[in-house]
């Protein structure tokens, strides 16, 4: 990144957060706006249009006139057709929809199944929240043994477990270790038992082979992935500040670990042999700890493009609608899923559930009716998928883009997941126009001989020209 992309992404995030003392009202659009910019225009914006100007402003949507007018397809169509120009081999598809009256304003091979990258999570996130419902916690359990001095630590799904205390307030390490460990020493030492105490770890929630066989081992090797199981410590790595590198090939084990180890801390004897043992129906609870909301894991799977909380949710999603927790059983439920709320799932082919397969195949225009399920469904726990897309310049996947002059237009304003793989980039989100209409778009660009790079600056411009577009003739 440029010494200048730098300097633009600071001030975009210095100006959100000064704005908790400015007062509610005062536009700081101009700030956001590219060189040459008509600056006395941005007065006359709708309010949806408006850049935050605090951070309790930066979820979901503001009002929207049913009266503001729609984009003239002709001249929307004539800006995008020049923008997508796929270069070093590669090609696009597209869909943009007026959200409410669902026209088409825009379309170039938009129902041709192409790669999508993490693109895909969007439809694991709608059928996670759809099934498990967006209040839904997890609980990673200790259960009495066969006798007194055995326990067996159970995985309920919580992959973002914490090594310390629990922390109410954060998504990742919101149930941790040392608290889960003293609660059970509290038990132990009701129950008079001092040690040696042997745990044995349940990790039986899911089923089936822990490696999808359609990922690419290079991606297995760079971390991307990791073997998936129902517990884990920080989303399957090593350090919850790790975004790159080696993860736990265990993570069950890892679990135990570090629970065995604030266990002892908590002054009881323990035998370091532990073992995976299925704990007994009907077993009693020592000790409990609970994640975060299912809403905040998507909110962050989707901020931060988790693969492992991905694959976790489609599972999850599997066993809340009686199939199997395992790979097929995940992509059976999400596409069971989207499929009965609307989406058309003709050409769809899930290999995982997170976007890293060699056999995903999306359409855009599956994946924007998926955007729209986000935006328009009458359940609240679906409508919660909206607050976890990455905001243009601000946010997640989303945070060190629309920084420079042909895309500063959409900073604060283009909501969207991104999706990238060595030869693939895309896009798939929403945004509000200078007249006020939702429209709601997906831009997949694959194919590229020298890498996603080369498509990423056309997509971020094409999402630009929406949230600049006044096109209505």
């Amino acid at each position: 990144m440029s010494r200048t992309s730098k300097i633009l992404t600071t001030v975009l995030l210095t100006l959100v957060l000064a704005a908790l003392a400015v007062p509610v009202g005062i536009n700081l659009a101009p700030v956001f706006s590219p060189a040459g910019t008509n600056q006395s225009a941005s007065a006359s914006l709708p309010a949806s249009q408006q850049l935050p100007t605090s951070l309790s402003t930066l979820n979901g949507i503001g009002s929207l006139s049913a009266n503001a007018p729609i984009p003239d397809p002709a001249v929307l169509s004539g800006q995008l057709e020049s923008t997508l120009v796929a270069h070093g081999g590669g090609n696009f598809t597209a869909l943009v929809q007026d959200a409410a009256s669902g026209q088409v304003l825009y379309s170039r091979n938009a129902s041709a199944p192409r790669i999508p990258a993490s693109n895909l999570k969007l439809l694991t996130a709608v059928a996670a929240l759809k099934n498990l419902g967006a209040q839904t916690r997890l609980h990673t359990r200790v259960l009495a043994g066969a006798d007194a001095n055995s326990i067996v630590l159970q995985g309920g799904g919580d992959v973002l477990l914490g090594k310390d205390t629990s922390q109410p307030g954060k998504t990742v390490g919101h149930a941790g270790m040392t608290t889960l460990a003293a609660q059970t020493a509290a038990a132990l030492k009701a129950a008079g038992v001092s040690g040696p105490v042997k745990i044995s770890v349940d990790d039986t929630l899911f089923t089936g082979p822990a490696l999808d066989p359609n990922w690419l081992q290079a991606d297995v090797d760079a971390g991307e992935i990791a073997p998936v199981f129902p517990m884990a410590l920080y989303g399957a790595r090593l350090d919850p500040d790790d975004s790159v590198g080696p993860r736990p090939q265990d993570s069950p084990m890892a679990v135990a670990a570090a629970f065995a180890a604030q266990l002892a801390a908590e002054g009881i004897q323990v035998d370091t042999s532990v073992q995976r043992a299925k704990a007994s129906t009907g077993a009693r609870t020592l000790a409990a700890v609970d994640s975060a909301t299912v809403a905040e894991q998507v909110e962050y799977m989707l901020q931060a493009s988790d693969n492992y909380v991905a694959e976790t949710m489609g599972r999850l999603t599997a066993l809340a609608m009686k199939k199997d927790g395992s790979f097929s059983g995940a992509t059976a439920a999400v596409k069971e899923t989207i499929g009965a709320l609307g989406v058309d799932t003709e050409g769809l082919v899930m290999g995982d559930s997170c976007g890293l397969a060699v056999n995903d195949r999306v359409s855009a225009e599956q994946l924007t009716q998926v955007v729209k399920v986000m935006l328009t469904n009458p359940s609240q726990d679906i409508r919660q998928g909206v607050l976890g897309l990455p905001i243009a310049g601000l946010s997640g996947t989303l945070g060190d883009r629309y920084i420079d002059r042909t895309t500063v237009g959409g900073a604060g304003l283009v909501r969207a997941k991104t999706g990238t793989l060595n030869a693939v980039i895309s896009l798939s989100g929403y945004v509000v126009d200078t007249d006020g209409r939702l429209l709601v778009f997906s831009f997949i660009g694959n194919d590229f001989s020298g890498g996603s790079d080369q498509g990423k600056p056309a997509i971020d411009k094409a999402a630009t020209i929406l949230a600049s577009c006044g096109c209505s003739g």
